[in-house]
């Protein structure tokens, strides 16, 4: 039997992962009382960062099927807080607009986050949480600069120490 303990103890990636699990779960822990799903929540917080998308666009932007971010659409819609509007540009696309409601509880949300973000970094140092944020901005920066290279298979990537 193999020994794979060090997974959880050194593996980054593993961390990274199981970091973003926790968090997205203290998050949906402490909005609960706003009433919305974390896949709410999430399509209100990227439609604020760009309002007037397409549906289309949007669902390339969360990295999902356009017939999901439909549904979830349909439901924020009949709740009056997101505005589906003809595309002047595409008679077949409609672009995305907040309403004056959602924008009111993208507030509530990010007071939720801020909470969030003191208790999770309470203890840490302004030197430590810089260099946590600007770690994982590098880490995220690779990974979006890469996103559309090829992947190099398995037997062809040296064995690094990345701990």
């Amino acid at each position: 039997m193999h020994d794979f303990k060090w997974i959880k103890a050194n593996g980054l990636g593993f961390l990274i992962s199981d970091t973003a699990r926790l968090l997205r779960k203290r998050f949906d822990q402490r909005a609960r009382e706003l009433g919305l799903t974390r896949a709410q929540w999430q399509v209100l917080a990227y439609l604020a960062m760009n309002e007037g998308i397409n549906q289309v666009g949007l669902a390339e932007i969360l990295e999902v099927e356009p017939i999901t971010l439909s549904r979830h659409l349909d439901k924020l819609e009949k709740a009056g807080w997101v505005i589906r509007r003809a595309d002047p540009k595409d008679k077949r696309a409609r672009i995305l607009l907040l309403s004056d409601t959602a924008t009111g509880e993208l507030l509530k949300i990010r007071k939720v986050g801020r909470c969030l973000l003191e208790e999770i970094t309470a203890g840490l140092t302004p030197d430590q949480l810089g260099a946590l944020r600007e770690g994982l901005q590098h880490v995220r920066n690779a990974l979006s600069a890469r996103k559309s290279e090829p992947i190099e298979p398995i037997t062809d990537i040296q064995h690094r120490n990345l701990q």
